[in-house]
Protein backbone atom coordinates (compact mmCIF):
# COMPACT_ATOMS: atom_id res chain seq x y z
CA UNK A 1 0.00 0.00 0.00
CA UNK A 2 1.30 3.45 -0.86
CA UNK A 3 2.17 5.72 2.05
CA UNK A 4 -0.37 8.36 1.13
CA UNK A 5 -3.24 6.08 0.22
CA UNK A 6 -6.27 6.42 2.48
CA UNK A 7 -9.51 4.50 2.79
CA UNK A 8 -13.00 5.91 3.10
CA UNK A 9 -15.91 4.25 4.85
CA UNK A 10 -16.55 2.00 1.87
CA UNK A 11 -12.92 0.81 1.90
CA UNK A 12 -12.24 2.55 -1.40
CA UNK A 13 -8.74 3.92 -1.89
CA UNK A 14 -8.54 7.71 -1.99
CA UNK A 15 -5.58 9.82 -3.05
CA UNK A 16 -4.06 13.21 -2.40
CA UNK A 17 -5.13 14.54 -5.81
CA UNK A 18 -7.19 13.48 -8.77
CA UNK A 19 -4.36 14.37 -11.16
CA UNK A 20 -0.70 15.29 -10.79
CA UNK A 21 0.99 17.04 -13.70
CA UNK A 22 4.78 16.80 -13.62
CA UNK A 23 6.39 19.59 -15.59
CA UNK A 24 4.97 23.08 -16.10
CA UNK A 25 6.23 23.40 -19.65
CA UNK A 26 4.31 23.32 -22.90
CA UNK A 27 2.88 19.81 -22.47
CA UNK A 28 1.90 20.09 -18.83
CA UNK A 29 0.29 23.53 -19.13
CA UNK A 30 -1.48 22.69 -22.41
CA UNK A 31 -3.07 19.66 -20.76
CA UNK A 32 -3.95 21.52 -17.55
CA UNK A 33 -5.67 24.43 -19.30
CA UNK A 34 -7.75 22.06 -21.41
CA UNK A 35 -8.83 20.20 -18.27
CA UNK A 36 -9.89 23.50 -16.70
CA UNK A 37 -11.97 24.38 -19.75
CA UNK A 38 -13.91 21.12 -19.58
CA UNK A 39 -16.95 21.58 -17.25
CA UNK A 40 -16.96 17.93 -16.19
CA UNK A 41 -13.33 18.16 -15.03
CA UNK A 42 -13.13 21.64 -13.54
CA UNK A 43 -13.61 20.46 -9.96
CA UNK A 44 -10.79 17.90 -10.08
CA UNK A 45 -8.02 18.44 -7.56
CA UNK A 46 -4.77 18.90 -9.46
CA UNK A 47 -1.15 19.33 -8.42
CA UNK A 48 1.35 20.71 -10.92
CA UNK A 49 5.01 20.48 -10.01
CA UNK A 50 8.17 21.80 -11.63
CA UNK A 51 11.67 22.61 -10.41
CA UNK A 52 11.38 26.05 -12.03
CA UNK A 53 8.88 28.82 -11.26
CA UNK A 54 8.62 29.75 -14.96
CA UNK A 55 9.31 33.45 -14.60
CA UNK A 56 11.47 33.93 -17.72
CA UNK A 57 10.96 33.84 -21.47
CA UNK A 58 13.00 30.65 -21.95
CA UNK A 59 11.32 29.37 -25.13
CA UNK A 60 9.64 30.61 -28.26
CA UNK A 61 7.21 28.23 -29.93
CA UNK A 62 6.49 28.61 -33.64
CA UNK A 63 3.98 26.49 -35.52
CA UNK A 64 1.53 26.70 -38.40
CA UNK A 65 -2.23 26.62 -38.17
CA UNK A 66 -5.10 27.11 -40.62
CA UNK A 67 -7.69 28.03 -37.99
CA UNK A 68 -8.12 29.82 -34.69
CA UNK A 69 -6.25 27.66 -32.21
CA UNK A 70 -6.58 26.99 -28.50
CA UNK A 71 -3.82 29.50 -27.73
CA UNK A 72 -4.57 32.00 -30.48
CA UNK A 73 -5.04 34.80 -27.95
CA UNK A 74 -1.39 34.34 -26.95
CA UNK A 75 0.03 34.57 -30.48
CA UNK A 76 2.67 37.29 -30.38
CA UNK A 77 3.21 37.53 -34.14
CA UNK A 78 2.35 35.58 -37.28
CA UNK A 79 3.42 35.37 -40.90
CA UNK A 80 1.71 34.19 -44.09
CA UNK A 81 4.90 34.25 -46.21
CA UNK A 82 7.95 32.09 -45.48
CA UNK A 83 11.35 32.12 -47.17
CA UNK A 84 13.57 29.10 -47.65
CA UNK A 85 17.20 29.51 -48.76
CA UNK A 86 19.97 27.21 -49.95
CA UNK A 87 23.37 28.06 -51.43
CA UNK A 88 21.93 27.86 -54.93
CA UNK A 89 18.24 28.72 -54.66
CA UNK A 90 15.57 30.42 -52.64
CA UNK A 91 11.82 29.98 -52.37
CA UNK A 92 9.15 32.41 -51.26
CA UNK A 93 6.26 30.39 -49.91
CA UNK A 94 2.72 31.64 -49.61
CA UNK A 95 1.42 29.24 -46.99
CA UNK A 96 -2.25 30.26 -47.11
CA UNK A 97 -4.61 29.08 -45.63
CA UNK A 98 -1.99 28.52 -42.92
CA UNK A 99 -0.33 31.14 -40.77
CA UNK A 100 3.04 30.65 -39.11
CA UNK A 101 2.48 31.68 -35.50
CA UNK A 102 4.78 32.62 -32.64
CA UNK A 103 4.03 32.26 -28.92
CA UNK A 104 6.46 33.51 -26.29
CA UNK A 105 6.79 31.20 -23.30
CA UNK A 106 6.58 34.05 -20.78
CA UNK A 107 3.12 34.95 -22.11
CA UNK A 108 2.18 31.28 -21.99
CA UNK A 109 3.35 30.87 -18.37
CA UNK A 110 1.80 34.15 -17.22
CA UNK A 111 -1.57 33.26 -18.72
CA UNK A 112 -1.46 29.80 -17.10
CA UNK A 113 -0.70 31.30 -13.68
CA UNK A 114 -3.56 33.77 -14.12
CA UNK A 115 -6.01 30.93 -14.83
CA UNK A 116 -4.63 28.72 -12.04
CA UNK A 117 -5.11 31.54 -9.52
CA UNK A 118 -8.86 31.40 -10.19
CA UNK A 119 -9.10 27.73 -9.17
CA UNK A 120 -8.68 26.81 -5.49
CA UNK A 121 -8.49 23.13 -6.47
CA UNK A 122 -5.20 23.65 -8.34
CA UNK A 123 -1.87 23.67 -6.47
CA UNK A 124 1.55 24.58 -7.88
CA UNK A 125 4.60 23.12 -6.12
CA UNK A 126 8.24 23.90 -6.86
CA UNK A 127 10.03 20.58 -6.44
CA UNK A 128 12.35 18.09 -8.10
CA UNK A 129 10.75 14.89 -9.39
CA UNK A 130 12.79 11.77 -8.63
CA UNK A 131 10.34 8.97 -9.34
CA UNK A 132 6.87 8.21 -10.68
CA UNK A 133 5.08 4.90 -10.48
CA UNK A 134 1.79 3.08 -10.46
CA UNK A 135 0.24 0.50 -8.16
CA UNK A 136 -3.15 -1.06 -8.74
CA UNK A 137 -5.47 1.80 -9.74
CA UNK A 138 -3.43 4.71 -8.39
CA UNK A 139 -0.25 6.54 -9.30
CA UNK A 140 2.39 8.23 -7.19
CA UNK A 141 5.38 10.52 -7.45
CA UNK A 142 8.41 11.20 -5.30
CA UNK A 143 9.18 14.92 -5.18
CA UNK A 144 11.83 16.31 -2.83
CA UNK A 145 11.49 13.17 -0.71
CA UNK A 146 7.72 13.36 -0.40
CA UNK A 147 5.43 10.67 -1.79
CA UNK A 148 2.25 12.11 -3.30
CA UNK A 149 -0.56 10.06 -4.84
CA UNK A 150 -3.19 10.65 -7.50
CA UNK A 151 -5.61 8.80 -9.73
CA UNK A 152 -3.40 9.72 -12.71
CA UNK A 153 0.05 11.22 -13.03
CA UNK A 154 0.80 13.03 -16.30
CA UNK A 155 4.58 13.23 -16.61
CA UNK A 156 6.59 15.29 -19.09
CA UNK A 157 9.85 14.97 -17.13
CA UNK A 158 12.27 12.33 -18.38
CA UNK A 159 13.47 10.29 -15.40
CA UNK A 160 16.79 8.48 -15.14
CA UNK A 161 15.43 5.02 -16.03
CA UNK A 162 13.92 6.41 -19.24
CA UNK A 163 17.20 8.14 -20.10
CA UNK A 164 19.05 4.86 -19.51
CA UNK A 165 16.73 2.87 -21.78
CA UNK A 166 17.05 5.56 -24.44
CA UNK A 167 20.86 5.51 -24.16
CA UNK A 168 21.09 1.76 -24.77
CA UNK A 169 18.36 1.47 -27.40
CA UNK A 170 19.73 0.66 -30.86
CA UNK A 171 17.78 3.35 -32.66
CA UNK A 172 18.57 6.47 -34.62
CA UNK A 173 19.50 9.26 -32.24
CA UNK A 174 19.85 12.80 -33.53
CA UNK A 175 19.43 16.05 -31.65
CA UNK A 176 17.78 19.24 -32.73
CA UNK A 177 19.69 21.85 -30.76
CA UNK A 178 19.44 25.58 -31.16
CA UNK A 179 20.43 28.91 -29.76
CA UNK A 180 18.49 32.05 -30.53
CA UNK A 181 18.96 35.76 -29.98
CA UNK A 182 16.16 38.27 -29.93
CA UNK A 183 17.90 41.33 -31.35
CA UNK A 184 17.04 44.99 -31.79
CA UNK A 185 18.70 46.83 -34.68
CA UNK A 186 19.50 50.54 -34.80
CA UNK A 187 18.08 50.84 -38.31
CA UNK A 188 14.88 49.26 -39.75
CA UNK A 189 16.02 46.29 -41.83
CA UNK A 190 13.34 43.60 -41.37
CA UNK A 191 10.12 42.92 -43.25
CA UNK A 192 7.93 41.77 -40.36
CA UNK A 193 5.33 40.28 -42.74
CA UNK A 194 7.78 37.58 -43.89
CA UNK A 195 9.83 35.03 -41.94
CA UNK A 196 12.85 32.97 -42.90
CA UNK A 197 11.72 29.42 -42.26
CA UNK A 198 15.01 27.70 -43.09
CA UNK A 199 18.22 29.31 -44.29
CA UNK A 200 20.70 26.60 -45.24
CA UNK A 201 23.33 29.09 -46.47
CA UNK A 202 25.53 28.15 -43.53
CA UNK A 203 28.20 25.50 -43.09
CA UNK A 204 26.95 21.92 -43.10
CA UNK A 205 30.27 20.54 -41.83
CA UNK A 206 28.87 19.70 -38.39
CA UNK A 207 25.69 18.17 -39.81
CA UNK A 208 22.46 19.68 -41.06
CA UNK A 209 22.33 23.32 -40.00
CA UNK A 210 20.00 26.22 -40.78
CA UNK A 211 18.85 29.53 -39.37
CA UNK A 212 15.41 30.94 -38.60
CA UNK A 213 14.87 34.68 -38.88
CA UNK A 214 11.55 35.67 -37.34
CA UNK A 215 10.94 39.45 -37.55
CA UNK A 216 8.35 40.94 -35.21
CA UNK A 217 8.96 44.54 -36.26
CA UNK A 218 11.19 46.44 -38.69
CA UNK A 219 13.93 46.57 -36.05
CA UNK A 220 13.39 43.43 -33.98
CA UNK A 221 13.73 39.72 -34.82
CA UNK A 222 14.44 36.35 -33.28
CA UNK A 223 17.45 34.82 -35.05
CA UNK A 224 17.94 31.15 -34.21
CA UNK A 225 20.79 28.87 -35.28
CA UNK A 226 19.64 25.24 -35.44
CA UNK A 227 21.38 21.90 -35.94
CA UNK A 228 20.18 18.38 -36.73
CA UNK A 229 23.14 16.24 -35.64
CA UNK A 230 24.51 14.07 -32.82
CA UNK A 231 26.33 16.48 -30.52
CA UNK A 232 25.56 19.73 -28.74
CA UNK A 233 28.13 22.53 -29.10
CA UNK A 234 29.54 24.74 -26.40
CA UNK A 235 27.69 28.02 -25.93
CA UNK A 236 30.47 30.20 -27.33
CA UNK A 237 30.36 28.27 -30.61
CA UNK A 238 26.67 29.10 -31.12
CA UNK A 239 27.43 32.74 -30.32
CA UNK A 240 30.18 32.87 -32.92
CA UNK A 241 27.95 31.23 -35.54
CA UNK A 242 25.11 33.67 -34.84
CA UNK A 243 27.46 36.66 -35.08
CA UNK A 244 28.82 35.38 -38.39
CA UNK A 245 25.33 34.83 -39.79
CA UNK A 246 24.20 38.33 -38.84
CA UNK A 247 27.29 39.84 -40.42
CA UNK A 248 27.30 37.81 -43.64
CA UNK A 249 23.60 37.43 -44.43
CA UNK A 250 21.98 40.38 -42.68
CA UNK A 251 24.99 42.71 -43.02
CA UNK A 252 24.90 43.62 -39.36
CA UNK A 253 28.11 44.46 -37.55
CA UNK A 254 28.23 43.94 -33.80
CA UNK A 255 27.62 47.65 -33.24
CA UNK A 256 24.45 47.61 -35.39
CA UNK A 257 22.30 45.65 -32.92
CA UNK A 258 21.98 44.59 -29.32
CA UNK A 259 20.66 41.38 -27.74
CA UNK A 260 17.43 41.55 -25.76
CA UNK A 261 16.97 37.87 -24.89
CA UNK A 262 18.72 34.54 -25.41
CA UNK A 263 17.20 31.09 -25.59
CA UNK A 264 18.67 27.62 -25.94
CA UNK A 265 17.15 24.18 -26.31
CA UNK A 266 17.79 20.53 -27.17
CA UNK A 267 15.10 18.23 -28.60
CA UNK A 268 15.64 14.52 -29.38
CA UNK A 269 14.99 13.41 -32.96
CA UNK A 270 14.73 9.65 -32.69
CA UNK A 271 12.67 6.60 -33.60
CA UNK A 272 13.08 5.31 -30.04
CA UNK A 273 9.67 4.18 -28.80
CA UNK A 274 9.03 6.11 -25.62
CA UNK A 275 6.61 4.47 -23.19
CA UNK A 276 3.20 6.11 -23.53
CA UNK A 277 2.23 4.99 -20.04
CA UNK A 278 3.11 2.73 -17.15
CA UNK A 279 -0.13 1.89 -15.39
CA UNK A 280 -1.67 5.18 -14.32
CA UNK A 281 1.45 7.20 -15.06
CA UNK A 282 0.78 8.78 -18.45
CA UNK A 283 3.83 10.20 -20.20
CA UNK A 284 3.27 13.40 -22.16
CA UNK A 285 5.30 15.76 -24.36
CA UNK A 286 8.66 14.55 -25.60
CA UNK A 287 8.71 12.07 -22.70
CA UNK A 288 5.60 10.45 -24.18
CA UNK A 289 6.93 10.38 -27.73
CA UNK A 290 4.97 13.45 -28.85
CA UNK A 291 7.93 15.03 -30.69
CA UNK A 292 7.99 14.35 -34.41
CA UNK A 293 11.10 12.17 -34.86
CA UNK A 294 12.29 13.53 -38.21
CA UNK A 295 11.90 17.26 -37.52
CA UNK A 296 11.67 17.90 -33.78
CA UNK A 297 8.32 19.67 -34.18
CA UNK A 298 6.38 19.27 -30.94
CA UNK A 299 3.97 22.13 -30.19
CA UNK A 300 1.06 21.08 -32.39
CA UNK A 301 1.40 17.41 -31.50
CA UNK A 302 1.09 18.41 -27.86
CA UNK A 303 -2.13 20.28 -28.66
CA UNK A 304 -3.70 17.42 -30.61
CA UNK A 305 -2.74 14.75 -28.10
CA UNK A 306 -3.89 16.87 -25.15
CA UNK A 307 -7.31 17.14 -26.81
CA UNK A 308 -7.49 13.35 -27.02
CA UNK A 309 -6.52 12.81 -23.37
CA UNK A 310 -9.04 15.35 -22.08
CA UNK A 311 -11.80 13.86 -24.22
CA UNK A 312 -11.11 10.48 -22.58
CA UNK A 313 -10.98 11.93 -19.07
CA UNK A 314 -14.33 13.58 -19.72
CA UNK A 315 -15.82 10.16 -20.49
CA UNK A 316 -14.04 8.61 -17.48
CA UNK A 317 -11.89 6.48 -19.79
CA UNK A 318 -8.19 5.77 -19.36
CA UNK A 319 -6.34 8.76 -20.85
CA UNK A 320 -4.01 6.93 -23.20
CA UNK A 321 -3.31 7.36 -26.91
CA UNK A 322 -4.27 4.34 -28.95
CA UNK A 323 -1.89 3.06 -31.60
CA UNK A 324 -3.36 2.94 -35.09
CA UNK A 325 -2.39 2.63 -38.74
CA UNK A 326 -2.02 6.38 -39.14
CA UNK A 327 0.57 6.53 -36.36
CA UNK A 328 2.37 3.50 -37.80
CA UNK A 329 2.44 5.14 -41.23
CA UNK A 330 4.11 8.30 -40.03
CA UNK A 331 6.51 6.38 -37.77
CA UNK A 332 7.62 4.56 -40.90
CA UNK A 333 8.08 7.84 -42.82
CA UNK A 334 9.99 9.38 -39.92
CA UNK A 335 12.31 6.39 -39.52
CA UNK A 336 13.07 6.50 -43.25
CA UNK A 337 13.99 10.19 -43.15
CA UNK A 338 15.98 9.71 -39.94
CA UNK A 339 17.99 6.96 -41.62
CA UNK A 340 18.86 9.35 -44.46
CA UNK A 341 19.78 12.21 -42.12
CA UNK A 342 21.66 10.00 -39.66
CA UNK A 343 23.94 8.55 -42.34
CA UNK A 344 24.02 11.82 -44.31
CA UNK A 345 22.80 10.10 -47.49
CA UNK A 346 21.26 13.36 -48.66
CA UNK A 347 21.57 16.86 -47.27
CA UNK A 348 18.66 18.28 -45.29
CA UNK A 349 18.77 21.41 -47.44
CA UNK A 350 18.10 19.42 -50.61
CA UNK A 351 15.38 17.33 -48.95
CA UNK A 352 13.35 20.23 -47.56
CA UNK A 353 13.94 22.53 -50.53
CA UNK A 354 12.71 19.93 -53.02
CA UNK A 355 9.71 19.01 -50.88
CA UNK A 356 8.50 22.62 -50.95
CA UNK A 357 9.61 23.26 -54.53
CA UNK A 358 7.75 20.30 -56.05
CA UNK A 359 4.64 20.27 -53.87
CA UNK A 360 2.07 22.74 -52.64
CA UNK A 361 3.18 24.39 -49.40
CA UNK A 362 -0.16 23.53 -47.81
CA UNK A 363 0.34 19.82 -48.49
CA UNK A 364 3.90 19.74 -47.11
CA UNK A 365 2.84 21.52 -43.94
CA UNK A 366 0.03 19.00 -43.52
CA UNK A 367 2.54 16.21 -44.17
CA UNK A 368 4.84 17.57 -41.44
CA UNK A 369 1.78 17.67 -39.15
CA UNK A 370 0.94 14.00 -39.93
CA UNK A 371 -2.30 15.05 -41.61
CA UNK A 372 -2.03 14.00 -45.27
CA UNK A 373 -3.98 11.32 -47.08
CA UNK A 374 -2.30 8.25 -48.56
CA UNK A 375 -2.91 9.68 -52.04
CA UNK A 376 -1.10 12.89 -51.05
CA UNK A 377 1.71 10.84 -49.51
CA UNK A 378 2.21 8.99 -52.79
CA UNK A 379 2.36 12.26 -54.72
CA UNK A 380 4.98 13.57 -52.28
CA UNK A 381 7.02 10.37 -52.60
CA UNK A 382 7.12 10.85 -56.35
CA UNK A 383 8.98 14.15 -55.86
CA UNK A 384 11.87 12.80 -53.75
CA UNK A 385 15.00 11.00 -54.94
CA UNK A 386 13.76 7.42 -55.03
CA UNK A 387 17.29 6.07 -55.47
CA UNK A 388 18.04 7.29 -51.95
CA UNK A 389 14.66 7.11 -50.24
CA UNK A 390 13.55 3.69 -51.52
CA UNK A 391 16.48 1.63 -50.08
CA UNK A 392 16.10 3.44 -46.74
CA UNK A 393 12.35 2.82 -46.78
CA UNK A 394 12.82 -0.89 -47.49
CA UNK A 395 15.36 -1.14 -44.68
CA UNK A 396 12.93 0.45 -42.19
CA UNK A 397 10.10 -1.78 -43.38
CA UNK A 398 12.20 -4.93 -42.89
CA UNK A 399 13.29 -3.77 -39.43
CA UNK A 400 9.69 -3.10 -38.46
CA UNK A 401 8.51 -6.52 -39.62
CA UNK A 402 11.37 -8.31 -37.82
CA UNK A 403 10.70 -6.34 -34.63
CA UNK A 404 7.04 -7.40 -34.66
CA UNK A 405 7.95 -11.04 -35.27
CA UNK A 406 10.46 -11.26 -32.42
Amino acid sequence: MLDNQKYNNDNEVTTDYDYIICGAGCAGISLLLRILKEPKLQDKSILIIDSDLKQNNDRTWCFWEDKIGFFDHLVFHKWSTLNLYTDKNNLKLNISPFSYKMIRSIDFYSYAKHIIAKHKNISWKQANLSDAGSLNDTAYIMADGLRITAKYVFNSIMLDDTKLKFKHDKCYKLLQHFKGWLIETKQPIFNHSEATFMDFRVSQDKGAAFVYVLPISSTRALVEYTFFNKYVLNQSSYDELLENYLEIHLRLNRSDYFKIETEFGVIPMTNHQFNANTGNVINIGTNGGWTKPSSGFTFQFIQKNSDVLVAKLKLDKRPVLEKNLKIAKYNFYDSTLLNILYYNKLGASEIFFNLFLKNKSRVILQFLDNETTLFEDIKIMNTVKLGIFLPSAIKQLVKSVLKNLI
